[in-house]
Formats: C-alpha cells, sequence, structure tokens
C-alpha cells in the first residue's frame, strides 16, 4: 500500500517574534498542510546573541492556537534537558493538542547549548548512548507501566509515574545518516527516520542503508516513514525563480540541501511537483519544508495551492 504524501513546513522562530510564528502557524494550518515544526535550539545557530524561542514552550502555545495540523521538533537535543521531565513535558503537550505532538528527537551538536545551561556535553558516542536510553525511557513512560525503574548510563529513573499518559504515544522521529549508529538506532526505535537537508542529495543511499539495518533486525520497511528536510524555492515563473535559487544557494551552499543539485526542489510550480516525485520515487513520503523567503507565507501558498493538489487523493 503507498503512503499519503505528508507536507510539514517550518514556523518562522529564528529572529522571529512569537506574533510571527503564531501567524505562520495558522496560515500554514489553514493553507493544509499536515505538520508545523519548530527547530530546538536554545541559542541562534550562528550566534548565542540571535533572539530564538524555545521550542518546547512555543510548541505548547502553538498546540493551543491550532486545531489540526501535527506539530513537532526537527529536533530536540536529549541530553540539553533532564528526561524525564522532558518525558512529562511532551506528555502534557500532547493532551493540549489533543493528540497531535510527534517527538523528533536527536543528540545534539552545539556543545555552548548543553553547558551554559548547566548539562553535560559528552563525546559523539556519549550523547548517542544518552539518546537510546532516552527514546527507551520514553516510550515506558507514555506507555502502559504505572511505575518505571531504569538506570543507564545517563538515565536514572526510580518508581517514576507519568500521569495523565499522552492521549496517543507521540510518534518517535530520528533524523541524521550515521551507517553504523544512527541508522540502526532509527531502524530499531523510530516512527519516522529524517534525512538531514545537508544530506538530501544521498537520500537514495541512505534509506538503503538503514533497510538494511531494519532487514537485520526482520523489522518491515513499511514500518518506518521516510522524510526530507528540504528547502524548498519556488516561484511563479522560471523567470522570477532563477534570481532566488541564485541567492539561496549563496546564502546556504548546501547546508539546506543543493538549491541546484539533482533533488533540489527549486523552481516553478511544475518544476517542484517533479522534483518532489523523484523523493517520492527513492521512497520518501514526508517532506519538511523550509520555505526559502522574507515571508515564508507567500511561498507556502503557492506551493499550496499549485502543488499540493497534485499528491493529494481525492
Amino acid at each position: 500500500m503507498e503512503k499519503e504524501i505528508h507536507f510539514g513546513v517550518m514556523v518562522p522562530q529564528i529572529k522571529r517574534t512569537w506574533e510571527q510564528s503564531i501567524t505562520g502557524a495558522e496560515t500554514f494550518e489553514r493553507l493544509g498542510f499536515d505538520s508545523i515544526w519548530v527547530n530546538d535550539h536554545f541559542y541562534g545557530p550562528q550566534s548565542p546573541k540571535i533572539p530564538m524561542l524555545e521550542a518546547w514552550s512555543l510548541i505548547a502555545a502553538l498546540a493551543a492556537r491550532t486545531n489540526n495540523v501535527e506539530i513537532g521538533t526537527l529536533v530536540t537535543p536529549v541530553g540539553m534537558r533532564n528526561p524525564q521531565h522532558l518525558g512529562k513535558i511532551i506528555s502534557t503537550i500532547d493532551h493540549i493538542s489533543d493528540g497531535r505532538i510527534i517527538a523528533g528527537l536527536g543528540s545534539g551538536w552545539m556543545e555552548r547549548e548543553f553547558t551554559d545551561f548547566g548539562m553535560s556535553f559528552g563525546t559523539a558516542g556519549q550523547r548517542t548512548t544518552q539518546l537510546r536510553e532516552t527514546i527507551q525511557l520514553f516510550k515506558r513512560m507514555w506507555g502502559n507501566e504505572d511505575e518505571i525503574t531504569q538506570h543507564g548510563d545517563f538515565v536514572h529513573a526510580t518508581n517514576l509515574v507519568t500521569e495523565p499518559k499522552p492521549s496517543r504515544i507521540p510518534p518517535i522521529l530520528i533524523g541524521g545518516t550515521g551507517p553504523k549508529v544512527t541508522l540502526p538506532l532509527a531502524a530499531q526505535e523510530a516512527d519516522i527516520w529524517n534525512n538531514p537537508a545537508g544530506s538530501q542529495t544521498k537520500l537514495e543511499e541512505n534509506i538503503s542503508n538503514l533497510y538494511k539495518s531494519m532487514h537485520s533486525i526482520s523489522r518491515e520497511t513499511k514500518e518506518i516513514i521516510i522524510s526530507q528536510q528540504c528547502l524548498i524555492a519556488i516561484a511563479p515563473t522560471e523567470e522570477e525563480s532563477v534570481p532566488m535559487i541564485e541567492l539561496a544557494q549563496r546564502i546556504f551552499g548546501t547546508h539546506m540541501g543543493d538549491p541546484v543539485g539533482p533533488l533540489a526542489i527549486t523552481g516553478t510550480p511544475e518544476r517542484v511537483i517533479e522534483q518532489i516525485s523523484k523523493h517520492i520515487d527513492l521512497g520518501c513520503s514526508m517532506f519538511m519544508i523550509e520555505f526559502f523567503g522574507t515571508d515564508t507565507k507567500v511561498p507556502a501558498q503557492l506551493f499550496a495551492e499549485k502543488v499540493m493538489p497534485h499528491f493529494r487523493k481525492d
């Protein structure tokens, strides 16, 4: 059975006010997008002085002001917060949203986000172990167990109670492409695996490695949704799209995917449809979109009007 195509979009957040974030979120929901997403950083990626709204506080507010869209993080570094407390936060916000939360989880990479807020920043291997233990904790916290005791290298819980349980067990999204650690972890624990924008050109290779890991533990590939984080630069005409793509390439380089690469989702609506179809042919059915533009609501509306109907079932 073919998976339904899911379009998510990033909420304005970096250097943005709450009013800009909620206006964007409400607009994206009205336009028919399936989900909205926030970055989980305490600091702006370029500098700690860049204004950045905290992710889970923002999600709680978005959950209260929206009705249908799913809401998630891309992604939450689990070591930036106490894991038991974070599991409780997510459970509570899932109630606020009436069961619309997706827990996007990762190991993190920006050291100051950890240490400036009093949390230790271990080696890459230690952070991956921390991620594994936290995911296992969350699944138990949100499941049927009344009390949880779990002691690992990083998670230490004794007689932990989570009430109320979330409205549903929030799906777990894991992002990353490491074939030896991250993809095997996603193969075992994830409901959604996200290919980062910087690895967009290697989508086919990364999906293959993920499926190899799933086969090794006898898990069926249909049990995981494949997601692609992507920059989309869309314009009504080719003449308008060319300078937009050139500017996107100068600003982002390949950090948000190669804007002129073989899988770049850029150009006219017709071209964007072709490029999305290429991703679908490779096995991707979910798209985490960062629209290029000063006011992302404008390209989002063009995408919703000219592109999304092509992929919607009657």
